[in-house]
């Protein structure tokens, strides 16, 4: 749990640096996912608050919350399954490559990871030369990780 109270006051410090307030039920939404380690639907959220914290958020509540959390680049939304990932950076204070979000089809584990943005602008060309307009960069990719691709090969 340190690590996540050391996360929290870090969002804390930006958001206060930015002008908004990382409310408590803010607080409460982003410890959730930080302690689940996992991608959550809003619903499991809600559910998650009640549990760990006794607190009753209303799901529309939920969303609003992780609107906020999503603009501050504090979580990230996975637009396949429609759920919540805690941003694996909040803490640097560095520039980050482009997010990428690799989610395993079996246990629902999510690792993000970094991918330059020179690929990223490559794609947009691509996209570009196929008269479409990139509306987001962001990729999910579906995989299995290690520790269940291991016990997939073992069954």
């Amino acid at each position: 749990m340190a690590k996540i109270d050391t996360i929290l006051a870090h969002a804390e410090k930006t958001c206060r640096e930015r002008g908004v307030k990382l409310t408590a039920k803010r607080r409460q939404v982003l410890a959730g996912l930080l302690s689940e380690g996992r991608a959550l639907s809003a619903y499991e959220l809600v559910d998650v608050c009640r549990e760990r914290f006794d607190t009753p958020i209303p799901v529309m509540s939920a969303y609003r919350i992780l609107a906020f959390l999503e603009g501050e680049n504090l979580v990230h939304k996975l637009h396949l399954a429609n759920k919540y990932v805690a941003c694996s950076h909040i803490s640097c204070d560095h520039a980050h490559e482009v997010p990428q979000f690799l989610i395993c089809d079996q246990c629902g584990s999510v690792k993000e990871i970094g991918i330059q943005k020179s690929l990223i602008n490559r794609l947009r060309q691509d996209v570009a030369k196929a008269d479409y307009v990139l509306q987001s960069p962001q990729l999910e990719l579906h995989c299995l990780c290690k520790a269940c691709a291991a016990e997939k090969a073992v069954s």
